[in-house]
């Protein structure tokens, strides 16, 4: 059994996202669509992401959520998905902690 949870950071953001997208904002009804497309996936296999080395893993991660292994999903060629799963084999979760453009991704996992 497993499923997909939002740190309270990120469900503060998608909550702004979901207002913005019943505005008509077209960016945020875009990301609102694959973001809920990333959670379906994530539903279904919690592995379906690429796993990040530990040697790139961004302190604040282990620091606020005591990560001890972080994926990324790829949500499209732009923005990606970065999530931890917790749990045990009873009951695993996918915690998503953000979604990242792909430049704040880079800056934030050290790539150049």
């Amino acid at each position: 059994m497993h499923g997909v949870s939002l740190t309270s950071e990120f469900n503060e953001e998608y909550v702004k996202l979901q207002k913005r997208a019943e505005k008509g904002d077209g960016e945020a009804e875009y990301l609102m669509k694959i973001i809920d497309k990333g959670i379906s996936k994530l539903a279904q296999d919690l592995t379906i992401g690429k796993k990040i080395p530990k040697r790139l893993w961004p302190k604040e991660y282990v620091r606020e959520y005591g990560v001890t292994n972080l994926w990324k999903l790829n949500l499209d060629s732009y923005w990606r998905m970065i999530y931890t799963i917790v749990g045990d084999k009873a009951e695993l979760i996918g915690l998503i902690l953000e979604v990242l453009d792909h430049k704040k991704y880079e800056r934030k996992f050290g790539y150049h």
